[in-house]
């Protein structure tokens, strides 16, 4: 009996199974990671085009056919593809100019399991 309550006080520490649920949480967590951080720099850089537009002089005379030549210039050398001429949003007032981006992205992790990143940027740019 002494012996049996010795070994009691020896034992510590996870057994086999509980590393492998240790490890199989943490690559499930990389991988969601992963798969995610793509969607949201994309977003990043949506809000960075976005802001770009209120640093051009007399964007608010330009056309909306200019504006979005503009933006899609942008997005070409940023390398953002799931934003499409539906997704974007263009009004014009006498001295204001809104642009809206409202995109959805979704990318598949395994399974049947994805990852969808909704976005919606403003920006509002009143002419000098």
């Amino acid at each position: 009996m002494y012996s049996i309550i010795r070994n009691k006080h020896k034992q510590k520490g996870m057994t086999g199974i509980g590393w492998m649920m240790v490890i199989g949480v943490i690559v499930f967590f990389a991988v969601v990671g992963m798969r995610a951080f793509p969607i949201y720099m994309e977003g990043f850089k949506v809000r960075g085009a976005l802001a770009s537009l209120q640093e051009q002089p007399g964007i608010t005379r330009k056309t909306k056919s200019e504006i979005l030549k503009m933006l899609f210039s942008r997005f070409d050398v940023d390398d953002i593809t799931n934003v499409t001429r539906e997704n974007i949003f263009i009004e014009k007032s006498k001295d204001v100019l809104t642009v809206t981006i409202d995109f959805e992205v979704r990318k598949h992790v395994m399974g049947n399991m994805d990852i969808v990143g909704k976005f919606y940027e403003e920006v509002e740019v009143i002419a000098n």
